[in-house]
């Protein structure tokens, strides 16, 4: 198998086996006008296998996004051929039209224009709630 190497880019790696499908839809990536390259399964010391993103193209990246889908995550900022930053996301504090709230009487139901805003009320176990209602939001 044969990937250019990324010039101008980023590469999204120690993303966990699987997975790479499911960022590669919440970052849009496929609206990308650029070379994306996902390998999937590629071996990895740390957990046997892993999934990678290549992007060549410089593009802001969600890093709540990424924290939020796996904390573990890589992200490899690349400048003329070497890697200028490594940005290990963290999950975030609030997150904004990532998850929505299923709860049928919560505004975000009724007002279609707000933004679904869920906060992290238990780090320990990925807990994040709704901010206008409360309710337990779920991925």
């Amino acid at each position: 198998m044969n990937i250019d190497s990324i010039q101008n880019g980023y590469v999204i790696d120690h993303i966990k086996a699987g997975k790479s499908f499911e960022i590669y839809n919440y970052l849009n990536l496929g609206e990308l006008d650029t070379s994306v390259a996902i390998i999937k399964n590629a071996k990895s010391r740390k957990t046997g296998k892993k999934d990678i993103i290549k992007i060549d193209e410089k593009k802001d990246i969600n890093l709540d996004i990424l924290g939020y889908l796996d904390s573990n995550i890589t992200v490899n900022k690349i400048v003329d051929g070497e890697i200028i930053e490594k940005i290990h996301p963290q999950l975030p504090e609030k997150l904004v039209n990532v998850i929505k709230c299923k709860n049928p009487r919560c505004i975000t139901s009724i007002e279609q224009e707000l933004p679904h805003i869920c906060e992290l009320t238990d780090r320990e176990n990925v807990l994040y709630r709704c901010k206008y209602c409360e309710e337990e939001v779920t991925f």
